[in-house]
């Protein structure tokens, strides 16, 4: 839930508030408001700037999700998918891009201009397995390169995952990882 709300924004509404009741109380005279607004407003204030400053928004998802795909979640989603599609869809503070740390592990970053960004996501469902597609745009880094990171994709993203890979547009490349479904053993 706090994650879904801008720490930076409430800091900002509540911090200017209380600035804006400081500075009343203090030409009204009324010395407990006015400390109250100055010590507390004021510092309120300039952290939701900070915050505010540093924010990065939580990724969209592209398509709402079905039901019948959450269901498929809940029964096979990997820890890393969960983590993932939790991190990018809650405001996230200090960092530059969304995955940015990953993106350069992979060797898919190397600067921040031509770093691709992660533009949204969704959830569907690919052969009967819980598929997570990060759509991602990405000028500088071309689709080849992108096949070429796929079995290191594979390897860091963890065990129990596939990756497809896409190019629906020129710019665009789509990342599916994609479930690999627990098979139950045979007993004889």
């Amino acid at each position: 839930m706090l994650g879904k709300v801008s720490l930076g924004t409430v800091g900002l509404v509540v911090g200017g508030l209380l600035t804006v009741v400081g500075f009343v109380a203090y030409f009204s005279q009324s010395a407990t408001l006015n400390l109250i607004g100055f010590f507390y407003g004021i510092p309120l204030l300039l952290g939701g700037l900070a915050l505010k400053a540093a924010e990065l928004e939580p990724v969209p998802y592209a398509q709402p999700t079905s039901p019948d795909v959450l269901a498929l979640r809940e029964q096979q989603a990997t820890s890393t998918q969960n983590q993932i599609r939790k991190d990018v869809t809650r405001y996230r503070y200090g960092q530059s891009a969304h995955l940015d740390s990953s993106l350069s592990h992979l060797g898919l970053s190397p600067n921040d201009e031509e770093r691709p960004t992660l533009q949204a996501i969704h959830e569907t469902a690919i052969a009967g397995a819980y598929a997570l597609i990060l759509e991602f745009e990405s000028p500088a880094i071309p689709f080849e390169t992108w096949q070429q990171k796929r079995d290191k994709m594979e390897t860091f993203f963890g065990p129990g995952l596939r990756v497809e890979l896409s190019q629906p547009d020129e710019e665009q490349i789509n990342v599916a990882l994609i479930a690999i479904p627990e098979t139950s053993p045979v007993t004889a």
